[in-house]
């Protein structure tokens, strides 16, 4: 019971964080795809500029061991264009969704329910996808690549990576700062991430990164009994772990949207009215498709933001790189053909 307790106290104090920034809101997550708010992409690249040199020192210090994805090249390339359209659509992502719903986000109610939807097709269609997302090439790191020691070299790309993620963070904001938006939250958020991050690596603790994807299989697959399978398995870890640490997240919402009076109950969002119009039906069913497809990608890539590109960047591990390059290329294809391209 102590031990469900912290998890959700983690999850507490990263809904604190993604709230305080707003990074859980469709208006912000949508705002990227349409390139009209950087606040996301910014504050990711400040976690892994951060976060990178800290899992170093921890590597270093004997404090942390690897948590990387397998590199599979067409399972993490097809799940990032995937995830990346239904995070597009949806304007959400697995960890942010109870984050939103805590705070009054009915739509987050869709596209959980079109998550783990999502989750159970993907055990079902498993047999027939595995062979599809290519070889396992391994857990590929820098630190792989390398010959497995922390040498100079390897301290020296740590830091020219830290150095130019923390610089391209701090250029996007300044093209926030000309659009109006010059809040300077995203920097507390990065750097608390960062450290949450770091944290959760520590090997004598929870020894795990942060990730969401995983419970929307393992709750399904369980509401529904459908355990006697091959994927089923590979969920119950992570799943379990995470469905605490979401639950932490959305109590994190909830309290966070009643302390600055902006809890409020409805489906559809600013930027969505400004794009698809004010149809209450057409966004509880775009946000289950979203979910649907989000969840889907995620489970082929075998990650989602948080357990993906976060944790897997701050590793520098290639997969999470690759399913990084590939979400973008989706997220930022389906911003402009599915919101500017067809603007009501």
């Amino acid at each position: 019971m102590v031990g469900i307790l912290i998890v959700i106290a983690i999850g507490i104090v990263f809904g604190l964080l993604i709230s305080y920034a707003g990074l859980n809101k469709y208006n912000t997550i949508a705002g990227l795809s349409v390139l009209k708010d950087f606040t996301v992409a910014k504050t990711i690249m400040l976690v892994l500029g951060i976060g990178s040199v800290l899992f170093t020192i921890e590597l270093m210090t004997g404090n942390a061991v690897f948590h990387v994805k397998p590199l599979f090249l067409i399972g993490t390339a097809l799940g990032g264009v995937l995830f990346g359209i239904g995070m597009s659509i949806l304007g959400y992502c697995p960890g942010t969704l109870p984050i939103s719903l805590g705070q009054g986000s009915l739509d987050a109610f869709w596209g959980i329910a079109g998550g783990i939807a999502g989750g159970v097709l993907y055990t079902i269609l498993y047999p027939v996808i595995l062979p599809v997302l290519g070889n396992d090439l391994g857990a590929i790191t820098l630190f792989t690549l390398l010959g497995n020691q922390i040498t100079p070299l390897y301290i020296a790309i740590v830091l020219s990576i830290s150095l130019a993620m923390i610089t391209g963070a701090f250029l996007l904001h300044r093209l926030d700062v000309k659009a109006g938006n010059a809040s300077g939250r995203w920097i507390i958020t990065g750097t608390g991430l960062a450290l949450l991050n770091t944290i959760l690596f520590y090997q004598f603790g929870q020894n795990r990164p942060l990730g969401a994807s995983s419970s929307y299989p393992y709750l399904g697959d369980t509401i529904l009994g459908f355990t006697d399978n091959d994927y089923y398995p590979t969920t119950v870890d992570s799943g379990t772990w995470q469905v605490w640490f979401l639950l932490g997240a959305m109590i994190a919402g909830f309290i966070y949207a009643v302390f600055t009076k902006q809890f409020k109950l409805r489906v559809v969002q600013d930027r969505w009215i400004q794009y698809k119009g004010q149809s209450v039906v057409k966004r509880i069913i775009w946000s289950f498709v979203g979910g649907v497809i989000l969840i889907f990608g995620a489970r082929m890539a075998d990650g989602c933001t948080s357990g993906h590109i976060i944790s897997g960047g701050m590793q520098v591990a290639m997969s999470s790189y690759l399913f990084a390059v590939f979400t973008f290329v989706g997220f930022l294809s389906t911003g402009y053909l599915f919101y500017t391209r067809s603007k009501k």
